[in-house]
């Protein structure tokens, strides 16, 4: 049984959910599946437009899941007009650090911080160096498995897997047991890793419910 989890650096809700997979982590195998929310013709600039509209979001899920999100976020990155919100690049990280030493979630989780509390600009390659010679990733194997990522390739494979199981956006959680894909609503245990940590242990839904709970979109995080 593995538990896929289709994710975007830059999708605030899968930094929400970051508690649940280091939780569902200790139960079983989690496969990482970069969907691209602001790669290609969706990177941004950040501009007054982009900060207004993901504020409240930010907001929001910090209330609704307890994650942090710090001051350097909102009154630093937020308002440099001079950063750039890609998710190729950190996507690439990812898959560069899973392809070394399979710590692909371990660096997701690194960047995550830095973006969401630090403040840092995850799309520049050299902080992502940073931040994988930090979590102890030999550089310059990491800046070759860096580069030959196949990150477009990557992106369009979890895409087609978030359409074959019926995802609407990010972050997308599916069970895999025998062949058989499940969609689990992660909605009830925003908050409450341990909860969902239990809940997987002792039960493997038959069918996926539905909380409404609602997602970063494939072009955006809505609330």
């Amino acid at each position: 049984m593995n538990l896929h989890y289709i994710y975007d650096p830059l999708c605030g809700w899968c930094y929400g959910a970051k508690p649940l997979v280091k939780a569902a982590q200790a139960v079983l195998p989690v496969i990482v599946h970069g969907g691209g929310m602001m790669s290609g013709a969706n990177r941004q600039t950040v501009s007054p437009h982009l900060r207004n509209y993901v504020m409240p979001h930010d907001r929001r899920i910090a209330e609704y899941t307890g994650q942090p999100f710090g001051e350097a976020y909102f009154e630093g990155l937020l308002r440099d007009e001079t950063a750039v919100f890609d998710s190729t690049p950190p996507i690439a990280a990812v898959l560069a650090a899973e392809q070394m030493a399979g710590r692909g979630l371990e660096l997701l989780g690194r960047l995550q911080a830095a973006h969401y509390v630090e403040g840092r600009r995850i799309a520049d390659e050299a902080v992502l160096c940073e931040l994988a010679s930090g979590l102890g990733l030999e550089l310059q194997a990491f800046q070759r498995a860096f580069e030959q990522a196949d990150t477009d390739g990557h992106i369009k494979q979890s895409r087609a897997l978030l359409a074959s199981v019926g995802g609407q956006g990010f972050p997308t959680f599916v069970l895999e047991q025998n062949g058989q894909f499940t969609l689990i609503d992660i909605g009830p245990w925003l908050g409450k890793p341990e909860v969902f940590a239990a809940w997987l242990r002792q039960s493997l839904p038959a069918q996926a419910s539905s909380s409404g709970f609602q997602a970063c979109g494939l072009d955006g995080c809505a609330d």
